[in-house]
């Protein structure tokens, strides 16, 4: 078995744990989750340099991610759970009451993996932004990733972080957006028209690259082509263009399952097309 599909069985158990917690308590995001699924399988198996095993607060020495879109929580957690942050069993708690696997991501409860709360949209950047500056003012020369939403790119502070890590000549952070085009009302040219999302981030300073985020392949190639364009006095984004709802077919590119758990049958249905590859919680 190759690398890759290795990492696409991990993604589809990913995907299956995804569909089973929003399932189980009526309640979350599997839109944008199962979209980045892909994604967030690569980074955290293959690209990032960290250890679950000896988690902290700091991140000294190690790379850091930010989920700045923290409603695909069920999708973090997931990830972080089959890496090792905590036991995989505890996915069962997601969004209970009491649980640390809340609908939004939150580090009040000690729970490993997370840095920063990230219910507020639109704020992901500007943190990673200044976890990079620590990195460059303490001699630590390992990355910063964040992913955000493209929805989340409507709100202005993002572009003003934009502007200052250009200006600063923050060179070792990556910021990868979900490039999916839809929203919780709609889609994001109905409801604010982004434009051209490439020029723009090149006319803030930024080396700007494309990625097929549903493709493997594509996937790893391009995070580590990204990486090469860092430590080069700029900052990095990736446009990541990927469906909502990927891996299930009835959920696939519409906002409809943006915020909405699928009832008993469809869950049924979804989990007939995601094969159980590393074993259920």
């Amino acid at each position: 078995m190759t690398r890759i599909q290795e990492l696409e069985k991990t993604a589809t158990q990913v995907r299956r744990d995804i569909i089973r917690m929003v399932h189980k308590v009526s309640s979350g995001h599997p839109g944008g989750s199962l979209g980045c699924t892909d994604f967030m399988t690569a980074l955290y198996f293959e690209i990032m340099d960290h250890n679950p095993k000896a988690f902290n607060m700091d991140g000294k020495n190690e790379d850091v991610f930010f989920l700045s879109n923290g409603h695909i929580s069920p999708l973090f957690y997931s990830v972080l759970a089959r890496n090792g942050y905590f036991s995989v069993s505890e996915l069962d708690s997601f969004r209970m009451i009491g649980s640390r696997l809340q609908g939004h991501p939150t580090p009040a409860e000690g729970l490993e993996g997370v840095r920063v709360a990230s219910g507020s949209l639109g704020q992901g950047i500007s943190v990673a932004i200044g976890t990079a500056l620590s990195k460059k003012m303490n001699q630590d020369d390992k990355m910063v990733y964040v992913l955000t939403g493209d929805g989340e790119l409507q709100e202005g502070q993002n572009w003003e972080a934009l502007m200052f890590a250009a200006a600063k000549k923050v060179d070792n952070i990556i910021v990868t957006v979900d490039y999916n085009k839809q929203q919780i009302d709609g889609s994001t040219d109905e409801v604010l028209y982004l434009g051209d999302l490439k020029a723009k981030f090149e006319a803030f300073g930024w080396t700007t690259i494309e990625m097929m985020g549903n493709n493997m392949t594509d996937v790893l190639e391009k995070m580590k082509v990204a990486k090469t364009l860092t430590g080069k006095q700029k900052p990095v984004a990736i446009l990541m263009h990927t469906e909502m709802g990927y891996g299930v077919d009835f959920m696939v590119g519409t906002n409809k399952w943006h915020g909405m758990a699928p009832n008993d049958e469809q869950t049924k249905i979804a989990l007939a097309q995601l094969e159980e590859t590393l074993g259920d919680y």
